[in-house]
């Protein structure tokens, strides 16, 4: 499957290194760039769903539900604002309703407005985080569960993968296309099992896994699967298999589903797609597009979706290549001043159509997490060049604008809300760490897993230890009459699945040392005694290359138990 590709043009030296207290004054700019979109956004749009930075207008593009604002959210809190924050939460809260006759992207509701309203009640409900909202009562969660509800319609299909659209007072309509993306239908684990977990209603979970499966099983032989897909036979419509375009979160997601929310199904899926990705898709340091039956190569192309990948691998404990593909990416940067949609790399030129640069966070994304990883000052450098790129080529009146075309640098009137949701989030995270890192991401009270749309997402226990209920003391457990508020974990596990406690509402418990000696009863052995061995072990270097099963999820990752 190899490729002839063509050498890029060396990258320029580059200027002296980023000092941590120019990163100080970096991260400050990328303060100041995030309030002129957002305050413009504000002014001059609010409440339509994006600005129109170069005309100072708005437009509804997605739902009509106020997306920028629910977008930002987090990112209002990362920086501390605790005023603006507050006040959007509580408009939101007062305002914000569902119940149009609008219909909506499954994908692009779910990781942009369900994933920010999560998000934003995990940081406005909790004290821990510095930025509790006063009189908060769950108002943000409620109108979280009312839009999954609205959505659920979607996954009524023979396959469990949902259609591409839901309208949000209907449900699907009777015309809608049969066919939708892997990202679209695989990248709804995140949110939909935050949401389970929260409310207790295991119907979004089931459905978001059932999804995920649906997918997995129509995997060709050498363990590919393609772009699209019909929803109700299960065909490939689009056999080209890649991790950019139409793909890329399915990845992603597989492996943050496991570290969020502790099911090792997820861990085993994307153990073997990625071993299917590296074998077949990878032409060090670039990754092709091929058919996924015959690994013949369609496309030579790097396409700018691509650029979250070695930061995906960073999470996985595979940073060497990660490191190599990065290096390759920043070039077609470098060459541009931005990443075109597509880059030919058989001919190293602009692939024709696919010339825009619409603002996208992969590339800054994937440095954030390099940097996060190695603290090689070499990413601190490559942010300073996206950013001056950004604040040059981009800036417009009320706002930054799409580049329409990666050699004449036009803009175009439009920026979408993932520009504050993660562009200018991961580029404040990169030099906020350079400088410190100080943010409640680097020094909160969780540790946090991103979204795709880089809503973070924290590793409490009642999110992540589900499976460990019971089996150590402090551990969350699910309350039982009959056990005197304790469920073995086993049998957790098992009615997850069944379709009967689908609706039903799941409390909440602390479990003590008399709950431990219940489970004991009941067969599950696993105590605080079991786990005595593995203090002070550090599992953070590959916890997708090897995890111990007598562990619980958080210590397979090196965490630090709430109760410990």
């Amino acid at each position: 499957m190899l490729v002839q590709l063509l050498p890029l043009a060396s990258v320029p030296a580059a200027a002296a290194s980023v000092s941590r207290d120019e990163s100080a004054e970096l991260r400050d700019e990328v303060k100041e760039m995030f309030y002129h979109a957002f305050d413009n956004y504000m002014r001059h749009a609010f409440p339509l769903d994006e600005l129109r930075p170069m005309s100072c207008t708005g437009e509804d593009s997605l739902g009509s539900y106020s997306l920028t604002l629910i977008d930002a959210l987090d990112m209002l809190a990362l920086l501390g604002d605790r005023a603006r924050f507050s006040e959007a939460v509580n408009w939101l809260g007062k305002n914000l309703q569902f119940g149009k006759n609008k219909t909506v992207s499954v994908f692009e509701t779910t990781i942009r407005v369900l994933g920010g309203l999560l998000s934003a009640h995990l940081v406005a409900s909790d004290a821990s985080t510095g930025m509790q909202v006063d009189a908060y009562h769950n108002e943000l969660l409620h109108l979280a569960e009312d839009l999954g509800r609205r959505i659920l319609p979607a996954f009524e299909t023979p396959t469990g993968i949902p259609y591409g659209s839901v309208n949000l007072v209907y449900g699907v309509s009777q015309d809608e296309s049969q066919v939708t993306s892997t990202a679209g239908g695989g990248t709804l684990t995140l949110e939909f099992g935050v949401l389970s977990r929260l409310t207790g209603n295991l119907e979004f979970e089931k459905v978001s896994r059932t999804a995920v499966r649906g997918l997995w099983a129509q995997r060709s032989h050498l363990g590919l699967v393609g772009a699209h897909i019909n929803v109700f036979t299960g065909e490939w419509t689009h056999k080209d298999a890649g991790i950019g375009t139409s793909v890329d979160s399915f990845y992603e997601y597989l492996l943050k589903a496991y570290l969020l929310l502790g099911d090792e199904e997820y861990l085993f899926m994307f153990r073997e797609a990625y071993k299917s990705v590296m074998d077949y898709l990878h032409n060090d340091p670039w990754y092709l597009e091929v058919n996924m039956n015959s690994a013949i190569v369609v496309w030579p192309l790097f396409n700018s979706l691509q650029a979250f990948w070695p930061g995906l691998q960073v999470l996985a404990g595979d940073v060497e290549p990660a490191v190599r593909t990065h290096k390759a990416f920043y070039t077609v940067w470098k060459r541009y001043g931005f990443t075109p949609e597509g880059f030919n790399l058989a001919t190293s030129s602009v692939q024709p159509g696919q010339r825009s640069y619409p603002l996208r966070p992969e590339l800054i994304e994937s440095t954030y997490m390099l940097y996060k990883a190695t603290h090689d000052p070499m990413y601190l450098d490559c942010g300073r060049d996206i950013l001056a790129s950004l604040q040059n080529l981009a800036k417009c009146s009320c706002g930054y604008c799409h580049i329409v075309d990666v050699e004449s640098h036009e803009q175009d009137d439009h920026m979408e809300s993932f520009f504050l949701a993660e562009t200018v989030k991961y580029l404040w995270l990169l030099f906020d760490l350079g400088a410190g890192g100080e943010s409640i991401v680097e020094n909160g009270p969780y540790p946090y897993v991103f979204s795709t749309e880089g809503h973070f997402l924290p590793m409490t226990p009642e999110i992540s230890l589900l499976s460990d209920h019971c089996t150590y003391p402090g551990s969350y457990c699910q309350k039982d009459p009959v056990l005197e508020g304790v469920q073995s974990s086993r049998r957790v596990k098992a009615e997850m699945e069944a379709d009967e406690i689908v609706n039903q509402k799941v409390n909440f418990s602390l479990c003590n040392d008399s709950s431990l000696e219940v489970q004991r009863v009941q067969g599950t052995d696993q105590t605080e005694e079991d786990f005595q061995d593995s203090e002070g072990q550090d599992f953070t270097e590959s916890s997708v290359k090897g995890v111990c099963p007598k562990l619980s999820h958080w210590r397979q990752l090196g965490l630090k138990l709430g109760a410990d």
